[in-house]
């Protein structure tokens, strides 16, 4: 069972997600103020976060989640009926996991909801992952380069790992879409992993313009290497 915080102002989408989610502890609050207010004292295990909210955005929210030393590693899965694709690329922006679009199936809610917790789970072990400089510390989930030393959110961690057990490979959009967001053959969005690759660059480049570990295969996908 998840301590589960839903952030949305619509009542019928809380008590929704409330009934929908009855494998775990659900709590909910209809603004984004309170909402944060909420995820420092409640300490979830993932947060679902509306958009368009009376006080803060949803976008503010999230921003602010991961600047908060406590919270930065805490799972976050936009749902709201901004679907665009300037929406979606702002939520992944400020450090959206998944970004689930309404009206959705409740179903692929808890899809979603599972795929994101899964990948949230610290690893039993102490180990490290090292391509040259690029190191990746399995129990912290910090990365550390030449360039930064940062804690990385649950799927900056799973999609760094991924691409790190297979240095050299190339990783076409839709085989990370499948293996690293759990997401069925065709489904998905590659903005999702467009934006993740960026933010990581973000991070641990020291020129994220031209990147010299995590480099982009033209027309193919992505791979782990020194460029």
């Amino acid at each position: 069972m998840a301590r589960i915080l839903a952030i949305d102002d619509e009542k019928d989408i809380c008590e929704l997600i409330r009934r929908g989610l009855t494998g775990h502890e659900v709590i909910t609050t209809a603004d984004g103020l309170a909402g944060l207010e909420e995820a420092r004292r409640f300490m979830p295990d993932l947060i679902l976060l509306d958009v368009t909210m009376p006080g803060m955005t949803g976008f503010e929210v999230c921003r602010r989640i991961r600047s908060t030393p406590h919270l930065t590693t805490v799972p976050v899965i936009f749902l709201t009926a901004r679907g665009t694709l300037a929406d979606k690329l702002e939520g992944f922006d400020v450090g959206a996991d998944d970004y689930v679009p309404k009206p959705f199936d409740m179903r692929e809610l808890e899809m979603r909801v599972t795929a994101v917790l899964r990948r949230a789970q610290p690893h039993g072990v102490a180990e490290v992952l090292e391509i040259g400089g690029l190191r990746l510390n399995m129990r912290s989930r910090e990365a550390s380069s030449e360039a930064n030393t940062t804690v990385l959110t649950p799927t900056e961690f799973t999609l760094l790992e991924y691409m790190m057990r297979r240095p050299n490979e190339i990783l076409p959009t839709h085989r990370l879409l499948e293996d690293v967001w759990d997401y069925p053959p065709g489904v998905g969005d590659p903005a999702l992993v467009r934006m993740h690759i960026r933010n990581l660059r973000e991070k641990l480049e020291k020129n994220p313009s031209q990147p010299e570990w995590i480099l982009t295969v033209g027309r193919q996908g992505y791979v782990i290497g020194k460029g």
